[in-house]
């Protein structure tokens, strides 16, 4: 696996040839794109766009200064920055939707993308989805990459700051994959991604749609603005002539469905018992599970090592999108016993001498919180113990359903902080416990898996919920270093008398 910084930066254009418009014809050469007023030099053309807080035309001075050669914002923009910008030589392009512009002005810049491209779109299972389906892509011989909340990983790694970065950072991304030459890329369409605009221009050949559960209503506000943001894959990313897969046993599938057959878009469905790819049974055991599963009526038997029934949805997601890319379904198929467990998703941590075992899962959601622990239980032989904590500054509705959630399945659940940010760490605990009141609180997070751990006896099994691959936790401002992957292996290694 090979490393790489995108840092090329395409040779100066003409306004232009980036199908952009001036106020009154100017036409300047074009250095680079910004969307940080710091990082504005001469000839740049810097995006002023409209934020939740503040309107990004406030840093059009500073912009201006550092020698921007052109703006883009919108009517609100142009308005805030009007006397700067009546002082100004530099070209204003004023659009209804700057940050639509934006993406698809950045596709033009950078040119380049992998060959054959897919997104996934869902509360839960993208990365897992998304990996599994860059996964399966290497298998048949390709050089490929998934893109998401883990970064770019494959044939050519690269660290995201976003599940779906901006445009000028995701097409700088893709243009640099390319030019290393990856074919085959998956990418996470997250919700604020979709919302504001940051696909637009990424040229799709499918698209899948997993689930859909609480999540993000800090930011959307409702259910119906949360579905409308990741309808927007469907309904404008996506091509006509492009393939749908979309999950019908979701309560929101058939209509998700209904908006890609509007579109004329082919539609593959997958679900359990039902759809073109239909998971038929599972049989699990302590390293995995066998499934049986059908496409188009046709039957089908394959070995995952992969812990949860829920990954035999997220895998048949995955090959549902890699044949909409146009692989042939049997060698697809094929590949399956190759899989291997996405890091932080019901990633097997540890092992104590007595045999219990230790997951990890960046279930942050209660519908994942749920599933996670469901999908557990048939591997497990003795008590399921849960971890569980909640975010601070995000949706503090789902707390207490957090808490429900895992009361609801495990044994024994403890509750502990997970990134607090700005919040005070106790209240957000005390409201997990709401749907929790049994629960044992342990604040601090190295001592509750400490604890989670010692309770195992053979057979039972620790959940560790929340941070998956996460390798820092939030308190304040601060980034402190923890890995839950790594904090579990080190207290398996001291209650067992190992050397850490």
């Amino acid at each position: 696996m090979s490393r790489n910084t995108p840092q090329d930066r395409p040779d100066p254009r003409p306004l232009s040839q980036l199908g952009l418009t001036a106020r009154g014809g100017a036409d300047p050469m074009i250095s680079d794109l910004v969307v940080d007023s710091r990082r504005v030099g001469d000839g740049a053309l810097f995006a002023a766009l409209p934020g939740s807080q503040v309107h990004g035309a406030n840093f059009i001075p500073a912009a201006l200064q550092q020698g921007a050669a052109a703006i883009l914002t919108d009517a609100a923009g142009a308005e805030i920055a009007a006397r700067p910008l009546s002082e100004s030589h530099a070209a204003l392009i004023v659009v209804e939707d700057p940050r639509q512009v934006l993406a698809y002005t950045a596709a033009l810049w950078f040119g380049a993308q992998p060959q054959t491209m897919v997104a996934v779109t869902g509360t839960n299972g993208k990365t897992s989805v998304a990996t599994f389906v860059r996964q399966i892509w290497m298998a048949l011989g390709h050089e490929a990459v998934n893109l998401g909340t883990t970064g770019v990983e494959g044939a050519w790694s690269y660290p995201l700051a976003h599940t779906t970065p901006e445009p000028i950072t995701l097409h700088r991304a893709l243009a640099a994959a390319a030019k290393a030459g990856v074919t085959h890329a998956a990418m996470e369409a997250s919700s604020h991604g979709l919302d504001q605009r940051r696909l637009d221009g990424v040229q799709l050949a499918a698209a899948g749609f997993t689930n859909f559960t609480q999540d993000h209503l800090d930011y959307h506000h409702t259910f119906e603005e949360y579905f409308a943001a990741k309808a927007g894959l469907f309904r404008r990313v996506l091509p006509d002539e492009g393939v749908a897969v979309i999950n019908m046993d979701d309560a929101r599938g058939a209509e998700m469905r209904a908006i890609a057959a509007g579109r004329g878009q082919e539609v593959i469905t997958v679900g359990r018992g039902l759809g073109d790819l239909s998971l038929v049974g599972q049989r699990y055991d302590g390293t995995g599970q066998d499934i049986r599963f059908s496409w188009h009526d046709r039957p089908f038997m394959a070995r995952l090592n992969l812990i949860g029934g829920f990954q035999a949805e997220n895998v048949l997601m995955a090959c549902g999108l890699v044949i909409a890319s146009g692989e042939e379904p049997e060698r697809v198929f094929e590949t399956l016993h190759e899989l291997t467990t996405v890091r932080g998703r019901m990633q097997l941590a540890a092992t104590r001498e007595n045999g219990a075992s230790v997951f990890v899962d960046y279930a942050h959601t209660p519908d994942a919180v749920a599933t996670a622990i469901k999908a557990l239980r048939p591997h497990v032989l003795g008590r399921l113990v849960a971890i569980v904590g909640a975010g601070g500054d995000r949706d503090a509705g789902k707390r207490p359903l957090m808490g429900q959630a895992a009361h609801d399945n495990a044994d024994v659940v403890i509750v502990t902080d997970d990134n607090p940010r700005s919040e005070d760490p106790a209240a957000i605990r005390a409201a997990v416990k709401g749907g929790a009141p049994e629960a044992i609180e342990v604040g601090d997070r190295a001592e509750a898996i400490l604890r989670g751990v010692a309770m195992l006896e053979p057979g039972d099994a620790l959940l560790i919920c929340g941070k998956g691959h996460e390798t820092g936790q939030v308190v304040g401002s601060d980034v402190l270093p923890f890995d839950d992957v790594e904090q579990a292996s080190m207290a398996v290694a001291v209650l067992d008398g190992k050397t850490v």
